[in-house]
This record gives structure tokens, C-alpha cells and sequence, in this order.
């Protein structure tokens, strides 16, 4: 019955997600972090070497504009392996590492209870950043501004590689220095941000500071089955929406029902490098 139940649910919300626009309004599905006030701050746990600190910190800078949102960089211990790059309830983890030959530049994964963001974390492909391609400051900014921001919420503005820049890193680009510049927000990116979070929550998902007996737990522990899945990419769910190449763009994964019979998932946006050949399906290096 239980089984059943998580079933139906889950395809009500592969429903509303495809139902999502993703242009005049570029919220991700409406998941936001839950929070009693505004402004709220967000801790991002850094897991990235030197070679991505400055842009990691640019994007910081950038976000931390908004009236709403304020992202607190956490230089202590990892919370796990660059690989791995498992982040704890109530904040963001971001790690870099080569990844693979396996066509996406970043991926930003979510913990969902609802429409509440419980956790997340973003992966930065060394693969294809080591290459002459894609080893520029332009990719580098643009890929890190990306995808530090589908972890609180937002969505892109265009996804259509080929198209005129929009002047915002939330914009599919084959250029990102365009013009316009496609490396940092625009006001409109601004703007939804606000509109995400207009309204207060009677409880909160955002963590405090975490203890080090909490890190050292998470990185001491044996990697579970789904985290070594994870590490080849086979465990990132169903695919519910896909790009003009037939790559799929977001995965869900459900995990629970939780006390309030509300349906907790995992949601995982990949951002393709532009020039890699399409595919249906979800695989190892594909």
C-alpha cells in the first residue's frame, strides 16, 4: 500500500514538473528553502581546490546581492569527498573533480520534503574544465553561478544553446562572454528570487553551524549502496525533462513519505557541455 501510494505521488510530481515553464518565470518547480524570516543565510560548505575559489567567490558576491538571499562560503572541513560530495541537512555542499567523460561541465542536486529544500549540492567537471575548451575564466564563472543557484531554487531563463545571450549566467549559452555577458545575474534573475521567497514558512530547513563531530561522522562512515551508485551517475532517478538534443535535464529520485504524507525526493539538474551528442537515457559516461 505504502509502495502504491509513493507510486502515485511520484507521478503527480513528474507531472507538475513537466508543467513547469522555464521562461517568464524561472523558478525550479517552486522548491525553496524553508525559512521563518527574510533575509535568510545559507551556508555553502567549500569543497573546491584553488583553481575555482575566485570564481566560486565572484558567484557568492553576485548572489549575496539579492535582498533576500545571503550565501555564508564555510571553509572548514569537508563535509565528504570531492567524489562523493554528500552534503548535510540544511546546507549546500559544492565540490570539483574529474568526473568523467560523461557530458555534463556541473550538476546540482536537491533533498526535497514537499516543496522544501532540505539539503544540496553542486559537482564541477574538471574533465572538461581541463580542457582547452572549456578552460577559460567565462565557462568557469558562468558554470559555478549556474549551478550554485538551482540550489536555492532557481531555474534557468532560456535553454537553448544557439540562442542570443540574455545578459544573465542563468541562460544556456554557446558563448558566455556574448555580448552580453552571460558570467553573472541579471535583475530579472534578481527579481524571481524575490518572488521565490515572498513568503515565510512556519519552520525552517537551513542549518546552523554544523559540529565537527558531524563532519567527522560523515566522512569516517562506510559510502552506502546509493552513494557508490552515485559516483557513475546511475542513481540520480528518472529523467522528467530533457533538452533539444534529448539529453535529460532533471532527475528525480523519490525516498520516502514522510510523517506529514508528503513525498520526499531527490531532484538533480545536469547542465550538458553544449557540443556533446545527444542522448534518451541515462548512463555511465554517455
Amino acid at each position: 500500500m505504502r509502495k502504491s501510494i509513493l507510486r502515485t505521488l511520484f507521478l503527480v510530481a513528474i507531472g507538475i514538473l513537466a508543467a513547469v515553464p522555464v521562461f517568464a518565470s524561472h523558478s525550479w518547480g517552486g522548491y525553496h528553502w524553508a525559512r521563518t524570516a527574510n533575509p535568510f543565510t545559507l551556508k555553502l560548505y567549500d569543497n573546491v581546490n584553488p583553481v575555482w575559489e575566485s570564481y566560486l567567490s565572484t558567484a557568492v558576491g553576485d548572489w549575496n546581492q539579492s535582498a533576500v538571499l545571503d550565501y555564508a562560503i564555510q571553509w572548514q572541513q569537508p563535509l565528504s569527498s570531492q567524489r562523493r560530495c554528500t552534503s548535510a541537512s540544511g546546507v549546500v555542499e559544492i565540490c570539483n573533480q574529474t568526473y568523467g567523460n560523461n557530458g555534463w561541465l556541473g550538476i546540482a542536486g536537491i533533498s526535497i520534503s514537499g516543496l522544501h529544500i532540505t539539503k544540496a549540492y553542486t559537482k564541477l567537471n574538471d574533465t572538461y574544465f581541463n580542457t582547452s575548451t572549456y578552460n577559460h575564466p567565462e565557462w568557469r564563472q558562468l558554470v559555478v553561478c549556474q549551478e550554485i543557484a538551482h540550489d536555492f531554487g532557481l531555474d534557468h531563463q532560456d535553454t537553448t544553446f544557439g540562442n542570443a545571450n540574455l545578459g544573465t549566467c542563468m541562460d544556456y549559452t554557446n558563448n558566455p562572454l556574448g555580448p552580453p555577458d552571460n558570467t553573472h545575474p541579471n535583475q530579472h534573475d534578481y527579481d524571481e528570487i524575490g518572488t521565490i521567497y515572498q513568503h515565510l514558512d512556519g519552520t525552517t530547513t537551513i542549518a546552523g553551524f554544523l559540529p565537527i563531530s558531524a563532519k567527522v561522522s560523515a566522512l569516517s562512515r562506510p559510502q552506502t549502496i546509493d552513494e557508490i551508485l552515485s559516483d557513475v551517475g546511475d542513481n540520480l532517478g528518472f529523467p522528467v525533462r530533457f533538452d533539444q538534443k534529448g539529453r535529460p535535464t532533471i532527475f528525480v529520485l523519490p525516498v520516502t513519505i514522510n510523517a506529514n504524507g508528503e513525498l520526499e525526493m531527490e531532484v538533480t539538474r545536469v547542465l550538458w557541455v553544449p557540443d556533446a551528442p545527444g542522448t534518451g537515457t541515462p548512463g555511465r559516461g554517455e
